[in-house]
């Protein structure tokens, strides 16, 4: 169940625009702001009990979720605690966590006996991609904090963004390499969508930005997943547009449509995941 916490992003504060693909929710919703953790879980329990289910992952979504006080991260996510909880989901930034923080989540695992995992952006291999959508992090910052996550043992799950304007097919193979060489967790694939009080939002308006085809996406799906480790659990292999504020999502198909040309072209090509996979 994705929870907003009310935190923000260092890359917004002070002016800042922020990553260009991202808009004033944090790449995540702004349906419960303003209510408790306790209040959305309440909230959407019932909703879904309804269909039978009992037990959730509270997913911490919007923007930077370990980017406060100590003392206020750990009230929050021990708040997001009950019965029907069997796991934390934490999404952060690869700048945004250090061993401070990562004690205290460890603590919380150990005191409430919990599964604890996180959801952290690389977005892109290529570092000149990062600087010229503003992610405001390395990739040796996002590799640092994947090893420093692994260290205690968490569970991690990294995000990337296959069609990004100025990357190319080699990027998309180096990032399959580098989450299979840091023996990352699980991985979820993203296609470019362009929401409005974004910076790509602007840029798409204007005419200035390309987001390539439908059938170069799903290539590019298929290419790093033939390159990514099998023992790498994939989560996702498209993006989820917002119902309102989307400029531009998934090329006018469903998620449903693009997963099924993606699986028919790797029967086709008789490929699969880690078929090309050289780093296991």
């Amino acid at each position: 169940m994705p929870l907003n916490a009310g935190f923000t992003c260092p890359n917004r504060e002070n002016g800042k625009p922020g990553c260009f693909f991202c808009d004033e929710t944090g790449s995540g919703f702004s349906t419960f702001a303003g209510l408790s953790i306790r209040e959305q879980l309440e909230k959407m329990k019932e909703k879904y009990r309804k269909k039978g289910i009992k037990k959730f992952i509270a997913y911490f979504q919007n923007y930077t979720n370990t980017y406060a006080p100590v003392d206020i991260l750990r009230t929050t996510y021990v708040e997001s605690i009950d019965e029907d909880i069997v796991q934390l989901d934490i999404a952060t930034r690869p700048d945004c966590i250090n061993e401070k923080i990562l004690e205290m989540v460890d603590e919380i695992r150990k005191e409430y006996k919990i599964e604890i995992s996180f959801d952290i952006g690389l977005q892109t291999a290529n570092y000149h991609t990062l600087v010229k959508i503003n992610r405001g992090h390395t990739l040796a910052e996002y590799i640092y904090a994947v090893n420093l996550l692994k260290k205690y043992d968490f569970e991690v799950v990294s995000h990337v963004i296959l069609n990004l304007p100025g990357d190319n097919m080699l990027d998309v193979v180096e990032g399959a390499k580098i989450l299979s060489a840091l023996k990352v967790d699980g991985v979820k694939l993203h296609s470019l969508y362009v929401v409005e009080g974004s910076v790509f939002g602007e840029m798409f308006k204007a005419g200035r930005l390309e987001v390539g085809t439908l059938e170069s996406y799903v290539e590019r799906a298929v290419t790093f997943l033939e390159n990514l480790s099998p023992r790498i659990v994939v989560h996702r292999l498209v993006a989820d547009p917002p119902l309102t504020g989307t400029l531009f999502g998934n090329w006018g198909k469903t998620k449903t449509e693009i997963v099924n040309l993606i699986e028919r072209r790797l029967v086709e090509k008789d490929t699969y995941q880690g078929k090309k996979a050289k780093i296991i």
